[in-house]
């Protein structure tokens, strides 16, 4: 049973500014060209464009300093959310979520909760693997998705119609 509450919270939301990071050694080059074969990237931008602003893509390296300088470039460029692809494996290059998680002042167990348990129902036991997580960081939501276009288009399908909702809790 839906709450109307949230659904009524979730009516007559304004676009939110969205920040894209691809974290990527072997795609790193942030041209227009990588960007475009860049297919989880594009996915996330295909599925917000529609209803949300686009203010920055970026195509970047597994490097902490890097993703640390880019996320905050972001924040002041005024982007209100800021979805990651990549780096949320197992291997040493993964960087994405040890980076982000000390920065998160209140983390969403919810959204990582809930994207392993619907990658279990497609994957199985393989979904252990996955460390997708959100928080919010100095007022700015961090989504961070692993690299793979499944798991990018599954959890844009649980995270956006969220957004509107969780900016607006943001800005309260």
């Amino acid at each position: 049973m839906k709450s109307k509450t949230m659904e009524q919270h979730k009516k007559n939301l304004k676009k939110i500014k969205v920040g894209i990071i691809t974290l990527s050694d072997s795609k790193f080059k942030d041209t227009p060209k990588s960007q475009d074969e860049d297919i989880s990237g594009q996915l996330i931008k295909l599925f917000l464009e529609d209803q949300h602003q686009i203010l920055v893509y970026r195509l970047i390296p597994d490097d902490k300093e890097f993703l640390l300088r880019v996320l905050d470039e972001m924040r002041r460029d005024g982007v209100e959310v800021i979805i990651t692809t990549g780096g949320t494996g197992i291997s040493k290059r993964d960087i994405t979520i040890e980076t982000i998680k000390p920065l998160f002042e209140k983390e969403l167990d919810g959204f990582g909760e809930i994207f392993r348990y619907e990658s279990y129902k497609e994957v199985g036991t393989g979904a252990i693997l996955s460390r997708a997580t959100a928080g919010v960081y100095n007022g700015t939501l961090i989504v961070a998705l692993p690299g793979s276009p499944h798991a990018v288009e599954l959890g844009m399908k649980i995270i956006k119609p969220e957004l509107g909702h969780l900016v607006k809790h943001l800005n309260d």
